[in-house]
């Protein structure tokens, strides 16, 4: 199987700028920045401009952050759900009708749900009456 490691100029740069912004480094800059702009209040009477400066900067930041974080979390979700979906489709015994579950809408997610709640159920209580809760049991159809 070949993987292509081509995620578009965008898709690096979030990935560089996720790695970034999560150094302490990173931290310890935007604290400076934050113990410069409480140090100048006093020169600058604590005034309008003095505040909007920093709330604007914040604003801006946050909200570009908002589309990295983003970016960073659907691409680590698809990732996860790729790996997810190969364990599946590799143990013997595994439910591959699981495989790309995310993709169903929430009104038979919740019925899939419901299923394996009770199959969980049955499993408890076979623990509870000395039983194995080891096995493959099908799941089923409501």
């Amino acid at each position: 199987m070949t993987l292509m490691r081509n995620r578009g100029t965008f898709g690096r740069f979030a990935n560089w700028a996720a790695r970034a912004t999560g150094r302490p480094l990173t931290f310890a800059l935007a604290l400076a920045v934050i113990l410069v702009w409480v140090i100048t209040g006093p020169m600058f009477h604590f005034s309008d401009t003095w505040q909007l400066v920093i709330n604007t900067g914040t604003t801006i930041i946050t909200f570009l952050m908002v589309f990295l974080i983003q970016n960073t979390q659907n691409r680590d979700g698809e990732a996860l759900q790729i790996k997810i979906d190969e364990l599946i489709r590799a143990i013997e015994g595994a439910h591959n009708a699981l495989l790309d579950l995310e993709e169903l809408d929430d009104a038979l997610l919740d019925q899939t749900r419901a299923r394996y709640r009770k199959l969980a159920e049955r499993a408890r209580a076979d623990v509870a009456s000395g039983k194995s809760d080891i096995g493959c049991e099908d799941v089923e159809p409501e």
